[in-house]
């Protein structure tokens, strides 16, 4: 039996932690689908609006190797995604793990026998702090009136 795997993330300013969770992810599954959060999602979850547009963080994602499938995620509830897609194991970064959200997901899942599979978070590389770093250039031009090179 072909084991489907899906892992989802944002994958805006696509970095190491980002190949990571996928290469890791393809590791523990046949079949790997990744859900790009769309802007929609993101906004109203995390409050955050991507860098990168959603239809180049789709085709960056699709681009993986490791990634046999791509699709854009745009419902909160990740059992609305697992309808459509009926993947066996879901694959997130260890930030959610013993949280109220990650141990609903879990129960919900193990409802209908989805594994959930943590994954360690990449401490050294993270979109936030490249989006820290993209603001505080973006300062610095603001006051010299370019960007530092």
């Amino acid at each position: 039996m072909t084991r489907i795997g899906y892992a989802a993330g944002a994958f805006d300013l696509f970095h190491i932690g980002h190949l990571n969770i996928l290469r890791h992810a393809r590791s523990a599954c046949d079949r790997l689908i990744a859900g790009v959060v769309s802007d929609e999602m993101l906004e109203r979850t995390k409050g955050v609006t991507p860098i990168v547009p959603l239809a180049e963080r789709l085709e960056i994602v699709r681009g993986i190797r490791y990634v046999d499938d791509a699709v854009v995620e745009s419902v909160p509830e990740k059992m609305d995604v697992w309808r459509e897609l009926r993947f066996d194991v879901f694959f997130k970064g260890d930030d959610w793990r013993g949280t109220e959200k990650g141990l609903r997901l879990e129960r919900q899942f193990a409802e209908v026998g989805v594994e959930v599979v943590y994954f360690p978070y990449t401490v050294s590389t993270s979109s936030t702090a490249l989006r820290r770093a993209l603001t505080a250039l973006e300062g610095e031009e603001r006051t010299s009136g370019s960007l530092p090179v």
